[in-house]
């Protein structure tokens, strides 16, 4: 049979309308290779029970489990009846529910002592885990052709228990996949032949089914190994060749000149540059001297001199006769990047005003609030090239914007700005520009290696002479309120001892604020160790509980996203200059803000943050020669993953240990992230996090393939698996990427 067909067999023809619409539509399961790729979560030994003391709350769960007791409960008068039924696995207990007439056939079959799966969104009812109305399917039925039945639907020992949805059980997936596993034969691996043997691997039809039916752990380990190298290849091999495409790329080489810009700004700097922004320039240097546009991603902790390295990056271009575009996420940034690179390059930066340097260029900045005449001259500039420079938000990317010829784009925090408007500026220049895409959030390697696999990475891991370190402590305010109170008190002295400090809170506290969340129609989250929860502590709310109670006296201002850019600039402006005391802020402050007299931050509710973000809070502080101190204040219980992940942050300062922390915390959903979600929704066995040898074993092998047969002539399989995982619109994400 042509594999074509067997695996782009719609799962209708095979399954029937109702169930392949529920797969399609809950699952996003669409063909019978779409099934076969639908891999178990887990796998339960027949004679074992699932931990009831583990279930996730608000999840599809599945659980094999002995009934403890059973009976009927009246309510309503003795008008309505519901059936209670407790379920033991040694570990704990759980109780389900059956109401109305759903009560009778449970009734009869869930008696004490009998085993069976059950099915259903675990919730929390009077302080008791339950499944309500779950779905089962009795294990040991007194009859024997039943009981028999019952044991050859999960062929083996092992129990299969796939990710499921509320229209559709476990066990009808597994019914549904023995249904087409026959196909899986026909499946054609996209391995060539040297990789596969070189590394002893089971043929993928195998590995297919050893992962939905195997016979022993053995079996899932040999099939996940293979399965998790077809996923890791592939995906790399997809990569590669989207860096091999992009060196066939066409770009004007900018080559560094002797005696311009670079060397004019070189001479003024009162510092030296560290060893590691040496290599790294060396790196950037050399890309942009090649008629191929650079694609580079630049990582460096917050304060690790990135922005310096950029812009000797652009002062470059402009030496060579092009222009740079830096774009950052938000007006703030993009103001404070303006300020802070016309501060550093002084009469450099007023090009053909009185005053100016003779070699200078022009710095303009352009933003979506701009007034119409400043951004008309703005425009003028850029288009006559009489700005070497400009910086902005994605405002850049509008079509009105022309440049006269630009030769590098700087992106700031790639992860807010999406893949099509890089894309857009890309298409501004005559020939595609350079790209550098900067970031201060670490990393790890191997989310490097698959979302950002199309670029070459750089890391600047040292930080610059005469930062300070930041001492870093939880303040557990429910437990030891006296804590509290004294970390006000060391904000007082800071600012007493000549210094300023930032009060962070997650919410503005408007009633804005509350609108957006009805609409939203979000709900708290249950917290984790069941305790009722308040409401967020809010940005206005804490200001005035400061300015009347414990800094009171001090000179406290707010700043929050809200706000008009005029007065975010504002207050900035007055905070940078050292007229106000404390700002309390929400995480509008969370990159690029450098006040470097700025020495203390209090994050109130800090167990709502994730790690990498009051990593990148906390680099707001100790950026001048004093030493920082960052105080992240929780009502967390002691025990919960909540106060684990603050200690963790507590515990140290180097991002990239973070981002691992991170990353095993949050799982590597949202870490790819929706703007990936291509490249996300085909790792199926793949881990991320676990991985990493996998994936850069993957990645060396694709590069050596894809360098040798650029087109994969010679391997027609890989090319057809290529095509699967690169349909449309995941082609276009790792076009653009």
């Amino acid at each position: 049979m042509d594999h074509v067909s067997a695996f782009d067999e719609p799962l209708k023809k095979l399954l029937g309308g109702a169930t392949a619409k529920v797969m399609a539509e809950h699952l996003d399961l669409h063909t019978v290779g779409d099934l076969l790729h639908h891999y178990p979560r887990r796998y339960e030994e027949r004679g074992r029970l699932t931990a009831l003391t583990e279930l996730p709350l608000d999840e599809h769960v599945t659980v094999v489990a002995q009934v403890a007791d059973a009976r009927i409960m009246m309510f309503n008068n003795g008008r309505g009846k519901r059936l209670e039924v407790t379920l033991t696995d040694g570990s704990g207990r759980l109780q389900l529910v059956f109401f109305g007439h759903g009560v009778h056939k449970p009734h009869k079959e869930l008696l004490p002592g009998r085993r069976a799966m059950f099915a259903g969104k675990a919730s929390v009812f009077n302080r008791k885990m339950q499944l309500a109305h779950p779905t089962y399917q009795l294990l040991d039925a007194q009859d024997e052709d039943e009981a028999t039945e019952a044991v050859d639907a999960f062929a083996g020992q092992l129990l299969p228990i796939y990710p499921a949805c509320k229209q559709l059980d476990s066990w009808r997936i597994a019914k549904a996949v023995d249904t087409v596993l026959p196909s899986a034969q026909d499946a054609v691996d996209p391995l060539p032949a040297t990789l596969r043997d070189g590394r002893g691997f089971v043929p993928l039809p195998e590995a297919l089914l050893k992962i939905h039916r195997p016979r022993t752990r053995a079996d899932v380990e040999a099939a996940k190994e293979r399965l998790r190298w077809d996923e890791a290849f592939v995906l790399q091999v997809a990569l590669a060749r989207r860096r091999y495409a992009d060196t066939q790329l066409p770009a004007v080489a900018r080559r560094s000149v002797s005696g311009g810009l670079l060397d004019a700004f070189d001479a003024k700097l009162p510092f030296t540059l560290t060893e590691g922004q040496h290599k790294v320039t060396a790196e950037i240097f050399g890309d942009l001297a090649t008629e191929h546009p650079m694609h580079r991603l630049l990582q460096g902790e917050v304060g690790s001199g990135k922005t310096m390295v950029a812009l000797r990056a652009m002062l470059t271009v402009v030496d060579a006769g092009g222009q740079a575009a830096m774009l950052a996420p938000t007006e703030v940034l993009a103001q404070q990047h303006h300020r802070s690179v016309t501060e550093m390059m002084g009469e450099l930066a007023e090009g053909g005003m009185l005053g100016g340097s003779d070699r200078g260029t022009k710095v303009v900045l352009l933003t979506g609030s701009m007034g119409v005449p400043a951004r008309r001259r703005a425009l003028l500039d850029l288009v006559t090239g009489e700005a070497g420079i400009v910086i902005g938000t994605h405002a850049l990317i509008e079509d009105k914007v022309q440049f006269h010829d630009l030769g590098l784009v700087v992106v700031d925090e790639q992860h807010r700005f999406g893949v099509e408007q890089r894309d857009a500026l890309r298409s501004k220049g005559k020939q595609p520009p350079h790209l550098l895409v900067m970031t201060a959030t670490p990393i790890p390697r191997t989310v490097a290696m698959t979302v950002f696999g199309d670029l070459e990475t750089s890391v600047l891991d040292q930080l610059p002479a005469g930062r300070s370190p930041i001492a870093s402590h939880v303040v557990p305010a429910k437990d030891k309120p006296h804590f509290l109170d004294r970390a006000w008190e060391r904000v007082r002295e800071e600012v007493e001892n000549g210094h300023q400090a930032y009060v962070v809170c997650p919410r503005i506290g408007d009633d804005a604020d509350e609108a957006a969340e009805k609409k939203k129609g979000k709900k708290e989250a249950p917290p984790e160790d069941g305790a009722e929860k308040r409401p967020p502590l809010a940005v206005l709310e804490i200001a005035e509980q400061l300015r009347k109670g414990p800094l009171a006296g001090l000179r406290v201002e707010v700043l929050h996203g809200r706000m008009h850019p005029d007065d975010k600039d504002d207050v900035m402006r007055r905070f940078a200059a050292g007229r106000a005391d404390v700002l309390v802020a929400t995480t509008v402050i969370e990159v690029g803000v450098n006040v470097p007299n700025a020495t203390a931050m209090v994050i109130m509710d800090a167990d709502r943050f994730g790690v990498s973000q009051l990593h990148q809070l906390r680099g707001r502080v100790g950026r001048g020669s004093a030493p920082g101190l960052c105080l992240l204040v929780s009502e967390a219980h002691e025990a919960s993953p909540a106060r684990a992940r603050l200690s963790a942050v507590a515990a140290t300062l180097d991002g990239f240990e973070l981002s691992r922390i991170d990353l095993e915390q949050r799982r590597e959903g949202d870490v790819l992230g929706q703007a990936q979600s291509g490249v996300r929704s085909s790792l199926r066995v793949l881990s991320v996090i676990d991985d990493e040898e996998v994936i850069a074993a993957a990645r060396e092998e694709a590069v050596r393939v894809v360098a040798d047969d650029p087109a994969l002539e010679r391997l027609p399989e890989l090319r057809t698996a290529l095509d699967a995982l690169l349909d449309k619109d995941r082609e276009e994400y790792l076009d653009k990427g």
